[in-house]
């Protein structure tokens, strides 16, 4: 296929522009490498592509990239570009996550109107649930965000419905739930609280440790996104790690699998859910996804790359794989 990959010097589209070539496939990155977290970052989760001759990288902005006759003979859109953070969401930045997430988000299905395209997978966010009313949560429950960021990806993933039924744009949302892995967002938890281990360093837990989650690792995810847009599947999905956990049941993982953190407790913050856990029958009905990498698997290949990067001159360390 000949793929374009929105955000692809992100964490998630880095790992899925590898998968995509992996495959065989071509694939257009678009990526204007915001500042929201070190863009020297963004060009290191591309290193690996580069040099790949099916690779081709796009350095616009959505609002102002030459969509038209960048979709025009492509096959598939994986919209990944946005602006992440539940806590950063709130105030003066909610005009950043509207620009980001909602409009770059219609500016991408504008564009997508008019093409040939097979399939558009966007990446929506479990984060749209808020605190859900049954667990493991189906895409029947009511959406209802508890941040500004939440609002934001909804918004985008209800354009995609009014897309695809108004004008035929093939459209696939998946919830992401907790994606993690190496190349993780430097301001996520897991990256930082595995740095914390490998160092022995300080690492903040905001809430008493009980909440849960549905962590995800990223090459699960990164294969659900090919294998739904090969699929003849559309609508919302939920993409999640099979098994839902508590931050002091990763906290002891991590301390196998990295070395023992210094752990100080915070208050819950405001945007905070409770607990997550998917319901991901839709996505295995849909185009077959079943989770492969559990949780510890996947903290210490997230730890084995941490003490690789903590050493000059280092090779980066292979994610494992969850796809063939």
């Amino acid at each position: 296929m000949k793929c374009i990959v929105t955000g692809a010097a992100g964490f998630v589209g880095s790992h899925l522009s590898e998968h995509l070539l992996a495959q065989g496939d071509e694939v257009v990155g678009i990526d204007c490498l915001t500042d929201y977290y070190d863009p020297c970052l963004k060009e290191l989760n591309l290193l690996d592509v580069l040099g790949n001759e099916r690779f081709t990288l796009c350095r616009q902005d959505l609002r102002s990239a030459p969509l038209g006759r960048l979709f025009a003979d492509a096959d598939v859109v994986f919209h990944l570009a946005g602006q992440p953070g539940v806590r950063p969401s709130w105030g003066a930045e909610f005009a950043t996550y509207v620009e980001r997430n909602v409009l770059a988000t219609q500016t991408v299905l504008e564009a997508a109107r008019t093409a040939p395209l097979t399939k558009l997978v966007y990446a929506s966010s479990s984060s749209v649930y808020g605190d859900a009313e049954s667990y493991p949560t189906a895409e029947t429950l009511r959406p209802q965000p508890v941040s500004p960021y939440g609002v934001t990806k909804l918004a985008a993933e209800h354009l995609c419905e009014l897309y695809r039924v108004g004008f035929g744009v093939p459209t696939v949302s998946l919830r992401l739930f907790t994606v993690y892995g190496p190349r993780q967002r430097p301001d996520m938890a897991f990256s930082k609280l595995v740095r914390a281990g490998v160092s022995g360093g300080l690492f903040e837990l905001y809430g008493d440790g009980g909440q849960t989650r549905d962590f995800t690792y990223v090459a699960d995810v990164v294969g659900a996104m090919r294998d739904a847009a090969v699929s003849d599947f559309t609508g919302v999905a939920n993409i999640g790690g099979g098994s839902r956990t508590s931050m002091n049941e990763v906290l002891d993982i991590v301390t196998e699998v990295a070395g023992p953190p210094v752990v100080r407790r915070l208050p819950s913050q405001r945007g905070d859910v409770r607990d997550t856990a998917a319901d991901t029958r839709t996505a295995f009905e849909g185009f077959g996804y079943v989770p492969r990498v559990g949780l510890r698997q996947g903290l210490a290949a997230m730890a084995d790359a941490a003490r690789r990067a903590a050493v000059p001159g280092s090779p980066a360390v292979p994610a494992v794989s969850g796809h063939a």
